[in-house]
């Protein structure tokens, strides 16, 4: 399905070079390895029941790759790996095994792809080409295709990286079945590169676990908020008070398929799509600031409750798309493009939403992009 065509391509940024990584990321990479690690004991000694060391020892290993030689990053995916060993050992029965296991094989995973930025940035001198390859390679290695399908729903995702020389964003998605019902989360940590997709995983990997194990979605909003004051907390200067996160949480509780809940964090609306071409978009009942802005005193925001007709499309989508402009400098409108338009499944709508976005633009768009797509059945 073709959505029209509003304009033509922006030309191409000029050649300008610029310094790879600001002097102060570059002291913040330096760092946060070993404290990340040293974080990941401390808190898997300390944490209750239910908590997990995981996105402490999965973000060291990327933080050190672009910046470190080969021999102090295979160290840090070593000592990465040994700690989550280590913690899921000391917790013994405390943990559930089969979760224990796959946070063991997260670690890894990530470890073996931090020796492989490692490489690629070694070997290209260090030049932004290569250095957004290597932060966009970290970034999709923690962004894992969902399953197609998920307690009944249908599932699609997709990830478009920007053409900035700033480096991957920190954009985010995930979504699991949980004891509460279908969960679901899109975000946008601040800034670009490798440090924003450090606190990507934090938000991802809180997300992961609190979304197991709270009952409503303002509480694992605050477990969010939670943990990415904690990774502030290990900044210095400026970047202390810069670790915040618009982020869009959504649930479908467990026995209940045409119930549908979304909780706004400074995020753009969802939209809601029916079988019949018509679309609404999701608008807050109270909306919050975005994570990590607690300190502030403004309310957390309070979830909407809406009816999910079988058959309509949930669709969850980063500001990269309302961002994304044509020669003309207008702004790509979801609504207004996708209005009218019958979708079978997730997979169809992001397709062609990701064709419509890069026809809009001319190419890739500026900021990068992160979808999410649910599909209610039909007949249940």
């Amino acid at each position: 399905m073709r959505i029209r065509d509003e304009g033509a391509a922006p030309p191409e940024g000029g050649g300008k070079r610029r310094s790879p990584v600001a002097p102060s990321a570059r002291r913040l990479v330096r760092r946060l390895p070993a404290l990340l690690i040293v974080g990941g004991l401390a808190f898997g000694m300390a944490a209750p029941a239910g908590y997990t060391a995981a996105p402490f020892f999965s973000a060291a290993p990327p933080t050190a790759a672009p910046l470190s030689s080969l021999r102090t990053t295979a160290l840090t995916a070593l000592a990465a790996t040994l700690g989550e060993i280590w913690t899921v050992l000391y917790r013994g029965a405390a943990q559930d095994r089969r979760a224990s296991v796959t946070e063991i094989v997260l670690v890894l995973a990530v470890s073996l792809l931090a020796l492989g930025i490692n490489r690629v940035v070694r070997h290209s001198g260090g030049h932004p080409a290569a250095l957004r390859e290597a932060a966009e390679a970290a970034q999709c290695a923690v962004l894992p295709t969902p399953p197609a399908r998920l307690a009944g729903f249908a599932v699609a995702a997709r990830y478009l990286g920007g053409r900035t020389a700033a480096g991957a964003g920190g954009d985010l998605y995930a979504v699991q079945e949980t004891p509460h019902g279908v969960r679901l989360i899109v975000g946008d940590v601040r800034g670009k590169g490798l440090p924003a997709v450090v606190s990507a995983m934090t938000v991802l990997g809180a997300f992961r676990e609190a979304a197991d194990h709270e009952a409503t979605l303002e509480a694992v909003a605050n477990r969010l908020e939670r943990a990415l004051e904690r990774e502030g907390e290990r900044c210095d200067g400026p970047e202390r008070s810069e670790h915040f996160a618009t982020a869009l949480l959504a649930e479908i509780p467990a026995g209940e398929p045409s119930v549908l809940r979304v909780l706004h964090r400074g995020h753009p609306f969802p939209l809601l799509l029916t079988p019949d071409g018509g679309l609404r978009e999701l608008f807050p009942a109270e909306p919050g600031l975005p994570l990590g802005t607690g300190g502030m005193g403004s309310p957390p925001g309070r979830p909407a409750e809406t009816f999910f007709p079988a058959g309509a499309l949930l669709l969850c989508f980063t500001d990269g798309v309302t961002a994304a402009r044509d020669l003309f400098g207008r702004c790509y409108h979801p609504p207004g493009r996708l209005r009218g338009g019958r979708f079978p499944d997730p997979d169809t709508l992001l397709d062609t939403l990701v064709e419509d976005i890069t026809r809009h633009t001319g190419g890739e768009p500026a900021d990068d992009v992160a979808l999410l797509a649910v599909q209610r059945p039909m007949g249940e």
